[in-house]
């Protein structure tokens, strides 16, 4: 995707390419990187480049799930985030970068499938302390929750990336999508 979204005839088409984008931004600072380079951690933040991708990707599934079953206990499995936001043993680089591409895939059929945007979803369960129960959100609000929470992360990547090799968002995005070289990049 070039740098900037293009433009768009419809709301939905909207919200679906600023979240490619957004998740594009996370994939491009691992553009290139080994696996052990994406599992480091060059500031003092527990955040690599691989885990972004996996935390981005497992978040955004579970929002999408929450939109396609209408059950909030999602967000209260037995999962270990914290082995959501690294690559655990036997993981690599190339899965996670997989494993995102199909929950983008899951998250295009779902939100196409959707009559309505604005449709209220099941009020949330107790049980999760960042998630008040009783809240009743629309699949619109999850989308530009979903896009919040990937550009948060993707300025995290950026700067975890550039910490390592000095390789910066423009850079990378050059690289990975095979522009003509620039004098810039």
């Amino acid at each position: 995707m070039p740098g900037l979204v293009p433009p768009v005839v419809d709301e939905r088409a909207c919200l679906l390419a600023y979240l490619a984008q957004q998740r594009d931004g996370i994939r491009y600072a691992a553009h290139g990187l080994t696996d052990e380079q994406a599992t480091a951690r060059p500031s003092v933040s527990e955040l690599s480049p691989g885990g972004l991708i996996k935390h981005a990707a497992l978040v955004e599934q579970a929002w999408i799930g929450f939109i396609h079953d209408g059950d909030s206990s999602i967000f209260m499995s037995d999962y270990d985030w914290t082995d959501g936001f690294r690559l655990v043993p036997g993981e690599r680089l190339a899965d996670v970068l997989r494993f995102s591409a199909d929950v983008a895939e899951h998250t295009e059929k779902t939100v196409n499938g959707l009559d309505d945007l604005g449709a209220p979803l099941p009020p949330t369960r107790p049980g999760v302390p960042w998630i008040p129960a009783g809240l009743v959100w629309s699949p619109r609000w999850v989308l530009l929750h979903l896009i919040e929470e990937t550009a948060r992360h993707a300025g995290h990547a950026d700067i975890v990336r550039e910490s390592l090799d000095g390789a910066t968002c423009w850079t990378l995005m050059a690289a990975a999508e095979g522009w003509p070289e620039q004098p810039w990049a």
